[in-house]
């Protein structure tokens, strides 16, 4: 499996924690940035992280940030993402089952243990059969389509 990861700043030292654990378990990590503590602007690698998970070049995306919720409103700006900012395994959970999400979110305070789990869950947990989520998850599609 083939996971994209991006970060600002303030996630920078999670997100070289977690890219250091991911291959550890053999997953195959591409990392869109940022590459230090240096202040830098979250969208310009949500941006990056986003277009190839949209494209197919990675098959799910971590998005990093001081508080997981800009970086994860610069995911969804990019046409075909899903991303949900979470705070614990359950919401990574529900947010697979129910709205096929392909990005997940969060702060740079999540301690790396909770935040593996909560990679695990993400990228384990496959989208729900019923038909309900299904048909919700296609009407955005279909709003963001006429957008």
């Amino acid at each position: 499996m083939k996971i994209g990861i991006a970060s600002d700043h303030r996630g920078y030292p999670l997100k070289e924690k977690i890219k250091k654990e991911l291959k550890k378990k053999k997953y195959e990590v591409i990392d869109y940035g940022t590459d230090s503590t240096e202040s830098t602007d979250y969208p310009d690698y949500a941006f990056k992280l986003g277009e190839n998970v949209r494209d197919k070049n990675v098959d799910y995306g971590i998005a990093i940030c001081g508080s997981g919720i800009g970086i994860s409103i610069a995911c969804n700006k990019v046409k075909g993402i899903r991303c949900a900012k979470v705070s614990n395994q359950d919401e990574a959970k529900v947010t697979r089952e129910d709205n096929n999400s392909n990005i997940v979110a969060f702060s740079e305070k999540v301690p790396i243990e909770e935040a593996l789990n909560i990679i695990e869950t993400f990228i384990t947990t496959d989208f729900s059969p019923l038909e309900k989520h299904h048909r919700r998850v296609e009407k955005i599609i279909a709003y963001e389509e006429r957008q």
